[in-house]
């Protein structure tokens, strides 16, 4: 189809959508009525981009180099807008709305493909869930090593902290957050998430900024860490596919970009809106990964640390070091809410569908709060929230491996929901003809990442591996 066709098609969704006349209580289809904004769609989107990926980038481009550390984030950036405004278009088909991401794979694509985008869409969201909980609790154990630093020297043995404490209290927290009821009360808690991302890059880049100005002697290179000086050739390597894994996970926001969108007043047309969103989430947070990433390696050379804020290349200002991971900690304290609540609307969509008569699944009980209002409380929504956020943290404590985490999640991620559905929605709602120029350029792209995402998946497994074999669980202490 040529590009005057896909430009009317598009614009045809929009007049469709433009003739319906949501009541000031409901949208078109009778739902309560939406209120989201481009300033609240960006808002959930850096807060679900800027998350704890972005604090293993000095390390990623490391194990890269110069050269293929910067091109890969920026690759991924690019293909990651791209892919999310082809999702974007997606979210209406024939002026309906659908409100999940596998609805829209269902709506265009149906069959086989709605679960297998159910199985990495929620598989995703767990270990997301996970790796939040490990990264916020070494952020909280950072604390406390700062201050123990401060007081008895950097190189104190006795400032040797379990971060198992602090992912119960994160854990906690958690619990009462969980009963948000949905998706669209969550964007007070992204704007402050936002904000926090922002303050603890910033305050990384500072930092950074600060060592490289202050003469530090490290070694940088083209290709990053040195065959040999640093590690061995096959080190190198597998180093290199978790680094893929890594960045791959600093853009993992595709998982829930659906569910953002479905946030959006009807006017203007939530795809526009949406497409600006991506394009201010998106390039606000490369800003952010390419000095973080590169002003990091400027920092601290081929011996980056896997997490530059709290693996202790920077002890001094400590009460600035303090700050950046209590902001760490309060930003992902949001993230998971934004990545928790699809899983959690699903599983509660499927009970109660299934179980429409089982009160205790069905009914809510209205509880007056001081200061706050009349707020709906359901128990099935108490006890099955509580129990997932529960489950997540001791899978957390028995495998808190940061790095090899994040890569697997990364390549699991990436792949199927940011680059094959979006791809595949587009090729269908646009109906471009089989083996045309466009059909094979988007193929070819849709393969290259499969590529990628596979080696980045490798790389991360052998690293969980190894860090398994030598691990004794509920006794790591950082």
């Amino acid at each position: 189809m040529a590009e005057k066709d896909v430009i009317n098609y598009s614009h045809s969704i929009d007049i469709e959508h433009e003739t319906h006349h949501p009541s000031k209580f409901v949208d078109d289809d009778g739902r309560p009525r939406r209120t989201g904004t481009l300033v609240t769609g960006s808002a959930h989107i850096v807060t679900a981009v800027i998350g704890s990926g972005v604090l293993s980038l000095a390390w990623a481009i490391a194990q890269l180099g110069w050269v293929a550390g910067p091109a890969v984030l920026m690759a991924f950036s690019v293909i990651t807008l791209y892919t999310s405004t082809l999702l974007a278009d997606g979210y209406r088909s024939h002026g309906a709305r659908n409100y999940t991401y596998m609805d829209v794979v269902r709506s265009h694509l149906g069959g086989l493909k709605v679960h297998l985008c159910g199985l990495a869409q929620y598989g995703n969201l767990v270990g997301v869930t996970i790796g939040y909980t490990i990264t916020a609790s070494i952020s909280m154990v950072a604390v406390k090593r700062s201050n123990c630093f401060h007081r008895h020297g950097h190189d104190n043995i006795t400032c040797t902290i379990s971060s198992y404490p602090f992912m119960i209290i994160f854990a906690a927290i958690q619990v009462v957050l969980s009963q948000i009821p949905n998706f669209h009360k969550l964007w007070w808690l992204s704007i402050v998430a936002a904000v926090m991302s922002f303050a603890y890059s910033s305050i990384g880049v500072g930092l950074s900024i600060a060592r490289v100005a202050g003469g530090a002697h490290v070694r940088t290179s083209l290709t990053g860490t040195s065959v040999g000086l640093d590690l061995s050739g096959s080190d190198k390597i597998w180093q290199s596919f978790k680094a893929i894994g890594d960045i791959a996970f600093a853009y993992a926001y595709s998982t829930v970009l659906v569910e953002i969108q479905d946030t959006l007043k009807s006017e203007p047309p939530e795809n526009k809106v949406m497409k600006k969103a991506s394009l201010v989430g998106v390039s606000t947070t490369t800003l952010f990964y390419m000095l973080c990433g590169c002003v990091g390696y400027a920092a601290f050379g081929n011996d980056a640390p896997g997490n530059f804020l709290t693996g202790f290349g920077f002890y001094e200002p400590f009460w600035l070091i303090d700050l950046a991971n209590i902001c760490i900690a309060i930003h992902l304290i949001g993230a998971y809410q934004v990545f928790a609540q699809p899983l959690f609307g699903f599983v509660e969509k499927l009970c109660s569908e299934k179980w429409p008569e089982n009160k205790f699944i069905t009914t809510e009980h209205a509880i007056d709060i001081p200061f706050v209002g009349t707020y709906g409380i359901s128990f099935f929504r108490l006890v099955w929230r509580t129990a997932y956020v529960i489950v997540t943290a001791v899978i957390a404590m028995i495998f808190p491996f940061f790095n090899d985490f994040l890569g697997l999640l990364g390549a699991a991620s990436f792949f199927p929901l940011t680059v094959y559905f979006p791809i595949e929605i587009y090729i269908s709602q646009a109906k471009i003809p089989k083996h045309s120029f466009r059909w094979i350029c988007l193929k070819v792209l849709t393969w290259a990442c499969f590529l990628v995402s596979l080696v980045a998946a490798v790389g991360s497994v052998q690293g969980l591996v190894q860090h398994v074999k030598a691990f004794k669980p509920f006794k790591t202490q950082s």
